[in-house]
């Protein structure tokens, strides 16, 4: 294939193919729903679909029950938009209020387990009740529709409480990742200018305690919207005490009654603010609203994970992510169904934590990064081999694109050759899952297959133009109903970088390409690209083939300008345990690379290394990779989880 000056190029060749067992197909949500529309096959399923006012309105009918039903399911004036116009809807209603009316009352809601084995199941009730204490405690704290609340709280049961807490006023929450630095946690307060603040003392992590009121204390030095601090006594460490403004959770909410009524709004009215990195270094504010949101989120999680009453659900995530937010709080409660919580490292003690709470628990569906699966074929297949898995029926990744490999090791040790896998692709903007497999699609490792029914994508070039099996940028070209309703106080901001590139489109920042059969293969992020020679390479099909040689278990790419191509590819791996790095096995891995995607993409540097700089959600930085490749200040490093890793890209060199 000639260089494009418009296009990525396609090195990647994945034939594979996984068709789903006959016996799932036929019991699944969208098929029996396709039955019930008189809708023969999934291609006249998706055609239908793009009807969106028909479509949406069929859908909402299952999923919500409005307070006051809408008038009209949709208006769109680009970049602007309202779902469900006219409703008068609360999503606490349908995610709680609803099942305590109902025999979900004394069904179990979450199952949580903390990082030292303490342990805690919630039925629905007794999360509707917790609820309602802690919304009332925000109300005696002078909290009402409209204002914000920032939530700083670790995995543990009382950051959906708070949430919901929230929600159920109507005040909009704004949940900053526990991982995250005082300086981030300031930032984000500020910006929101958020009335009260929810933390906690501390909390667990690989058997040490993090402090997280300190920081909390460090970041309000500098917030002065802030009237109030609820403090959870998570891990009882001592803690500096402000009379004024700190209250402790279980003063201000254990003894509120239990009972409190939902503040009904419009269906338009904005539910949370949730902020993503931007590349200007000032985070953005992701605005979501009650009603779209909804429905969306419902929708994906019932027809993708195909979920029933007596599944046991397990997103793997952070709440602090828009995973969370998404499949862990709101859609699962509106589904009734029960989840998961876990409080701590995926690997500590041993590297089969995950898998004990597999088997303890019964899980039935299990949904987690690409990252996270790395992480354990890193530790090999023995450990996840000493549990029975044989409760989970469906897998499913997010966060990053999937390696081929990975995803192959994920289907076989950890489904055991019987559990298809959902990987899907959307974002913290898009609020729910866009392009995604469904229980009855046919797999293809790595590839996030097709649009789900009601989107429409597409790849374009740098002037519009749409390309077949060519990189370009990943748009999304019909409004949806989880979408965000823009940026916090900044709507310029969300124009410009989200709708300004391709007229009434929207710029999804990945770079994908579109195979002959219509599947969607994620490349990685637009500003990732690899330029070499002439040619723009997705990092994501290197460190892929990387990946697929037996001895490496992680694999981070980036480019370092060169004289000559422009670009060199300069790679650090991660080795699986036992596996010694060496000067024979370092061009075993460039010569490995030529073989399986080209000698085009043959890197120039390969430096081994025992760990990559990741989030503590599981994303590689490659960023920090480059500016430490390139001598530049690493940046803001605070996020991450192993902030050592940094130093040893260093070194490496």
């Amino acid at each position: 294939m000639p260089p494009s000056k418009t296009g990525i190029d396609v090195l990647l060749k994945e034939e594979r193919i996984f068709h789903p067992p006959k016996d799932l197909v036929e019991q699944t949500h969208v098929k029996k729903w396709m039955d019930a529309h008189g809708i023969k096959t999934y291609e006249e399923l998706l055609e239908k679909a793009k009807d969106l006012e028909w479509f949406w309105g069929e859908i909402s009918k299952e999923l919500v029950g409005w307070s006051k039903p809408y008038t009209k399911v949709l208006e769109w004036n680009p970049p602007w938009v309202k779902w469900f116009l006219g409703a008068e809807y609360n999503i606490v209603c349908d995610a709680l209020d609803r099942h305590v009316k109902s025999w979900r009352k004394n069904k179990v809601a979450y199952i949580w387990e903390g990082e030292p084995g303490d342990r805690e199941k919630l039925t629905y009730a007794e999360l509707h009740g917790k609820v309602c204490q802690a919304a009332n405690a925000l109300k005696s704290l002078g909290v009402k529709k409209g204002d914000r609340v920032g939530i700083y709280l670790p995995m543990i049961p009382e950051l959906p409480i708070a949430m919901l807490a929230c929600a159920k006023i109507g005040a909009l929450h704004s949940v900053v990742f526990s991982g995250f630095s005082a300086h981030a946690l300031r930032d984000r307060v500020n910006d929101s200018e958020a009335k009260v603040v929810i933390t906690c003392d501390g909390f667990y992590r690989r058997g040490k305690t993090v402090p997280l009121k300190k920081q909390t204390d460090e970041a309000l030095q500098q917030a002065p919207s802030v009237e109030h601090v609820i403090v959870y006594k998570r891990t009882g460490g001592e803690v500096s005490w402000n009379e004024k403004r700190d209250l402790w959770w279980h003063e201000v909410v254990d003894g509120q009654k239990k009972t409190c009524e939902t503040e009904i709004l419009d269906a338009n009215d904005f539910l949370y603010i949730l902020y993503t990195s931007g590349t200007t270094g000032k985070p953005k504010g992701v605005v979501h609203a009650h009603g779209g949101y909804a429905v969306g989120t419902a929708f994906t999680l019932k027809w993708v994970f195909d979920l029933k009453d007596e599944d046991v659900w397990w997103c793997a995530a952070d709440i602090g992510w828009v995973t969370g937010h998404s499949y862990i709080v709101y859609a699962p409660l509106i589904l009734g169904v029960t989840s998961v919580l876990y409080e701590g490292a995926p690997d500590y003690p041993k590297p089969d934590r995950w898998w004990s709470i597999v088997e303890r628990y019964g899980v039935t569906v299990l949904y987690t990064s690409p990252t996270s699966i790395r992480l354990f074929m890193r530790y090999g297949e023995e450990w996840p081999a000493k549990h029975d898995l044989s409760s989970l029926r469906l897998l499913g990744t997010v966060g990053e694109p999937i390696n081929p490999e990975a995803w192959m090791w994920y289907y076989k040790h950890i489904g055991g050759e019987r559990c298809p896998i959902m990987d899907t692709w959307w974002q913290t903007e898009t609020g729910s899952f866009c392009i995604s497999p469904l229980p009855i699609t046919p797999l293809k490792p790595g590839s996030a297959t097709r649009p789900l029914p009601g989107w429409t994508a597409d790849v374009y070039d740098e002037e519009g133009k749409p390309l077949v099996n060519q990189g370009g940028n990943l748009v999304l070209l019909t409004p949806w109903p989880a979408m965000f309703r823009g940026l916090y106080k900044d709507p310029e901001r969300y124009r410009e970088v989200y709708w300004s590139k391709y007229p009434n489109v929207y710029l999804a920042g990945d770079v994908a390409r579109i195979d002959r059969d219509g599947y969607f293969w994620i490349q990685g992020r637009a500003d990732d690209v690899l330029n070499v020679a002439g040619h723009r390479i997705g990092n994501s099909e290197v460190e892929s083939a990387l990946v697929s040689h037996e001895a490496v278990a992680e694999a981070a790419v980036i480019g370092k300008p060169h004289e000559v191509k422009g670009e060199a590819i300069v790679a650090y791996v991660v080795l699986k345990r036992g596996v010694e790095p060496t000067e024979k096995l370092r061009e075993e891995l460039r010569g490995h690379v030529a073989r399986e995607i080209g000698k085009l993409a043959r890197p120039e540097e390969v430096w081994f290394v025992s760990d990559l700089p990741k989030t503590r959600s599981g994303k590689i930085m490659r960023r920090v990779v480059k500016a430490v490749v390139l001598g530049k200040p690493a940046g803001d490093i605070s996020t991450l989880s192993n902030p050592e890793a940094v130093e040893e890209i260093g070194k490496a060199r």
